[in-house]
């Protein structure tokens, strides 16, 4: 009897351990990864509300098809088009406006294309194109690939047709992207975020931004546990709750490089 007790208080134990571990997993993007937003913020989410947090950090495509297999409990990313996608395959519950920031052409202070200080987004990938200067395209299916190929065409430019020369893909993150621009001294489409964190810059600068087709809208959704019953519904909303709030869209806005701020909170509720 003695060891029959001793057994069941040692599950007793186990299971309230167990049911304090909590955790869920978040398929995001590599620019709120390699930006260092995820390193300042899950800390004060996880001390707010006792919740571990494991981020995949990938391309937005490769996030979004992680939330179709059910294998994260929420994804974070920036594509809307493939986001409302995903809404209307009811792989989501709901989206949400968390923040956004903006796209920026990096590429080298002697910038043989001319497109320093270009307003136009689209004259500039042209004139790009024209002077067949070296361009390194993620080429990952993530949010940044996708606007970035959204304004090729709205530029009437095919860059496929330079695959043989300037127009180089390499299927990485935007960390190992900026590092490849900096190392051959050629042009990119970047998230401002993880270029002000860059440090490895050698003679890259900011050549054109500010148009209005450069706007990067970051959205969260709970993934379906109506579809995939795995899916820690409870403790994900209540991260996507939190990043929401008035605390969370405060720890966003309060995440700076230096004195620059770099991303602005947007939700609505």
């Amino acid at each position: 009897m003695k060891k029959l007790a001793a057994i069941a208080a040692v599950l007793i134990l186990s299971t309230g351990a167990w049911a304090q571990d909590r955790s869920i997993t978040v398929a995001s993007t590599t620019s709120t990864e390699q930006s260092g937003l995820f390193g300042y913020l899950l800390p004060l989410f996880t001390k707010a509300e006792g919740i571990e947090v494991k981020v995949v950090a990938v391309g937005t495509g490769q996030a979004l098809d992680i939330g179709r297999r059910g294998d994260a409990d929420v994804v974070f990313v920036h594509d809307r088009p493939a986001e409302d996608k995903f809404m209307s395959e009811g792989q989501g519950v709901k989206r949400f406006d968390v923040m956004y920031n903006d796209f920026i052409i990096v590429g080298p202070k002697s910038d043989p294309a001319k497109i320093a200080g270009d307003k136009d987004v689209a004259d500039a990938l042209r004139k790009i194109s024209a002077a067949k200067a070296t361009f390194i395209s993620r080429g990952d299916k993530s949010g940044t690939h996708a606007a970035e190929l959204r304004l090729w065409k709205e530029a009437g430019i095919e860059p496929a047709n330079g695959k043989d020369g300037w127009y180089r893909e390499i299927g990485q993150g935007m960390g190992p992207a900026l590092n490849m621009a900096s190392s051959s001294n050629a042009y990119l489409l970047s998230d401002r975020g993880t270029w002000l964190s860059f440090r490895n810059r050698g003679e890259l600068a900011i050549l054109t931004e500010g148009d209005k087709r450069l706007f990067n809208q970051y959205g969260v959704m709970l993934v379906n546990p109506d579809k995939h019953p795995n899916v820690k519904a409870r403790d994900g909303q209540a991260f996507i709750d939190w990043l929401i709030s008035p605390k969370g869209q405060d720890a966003i806005a309060g995440y700076k490089v230096g004195s620059e701020q770099l991303f602005f909170p947007n939700a609505s509720h």
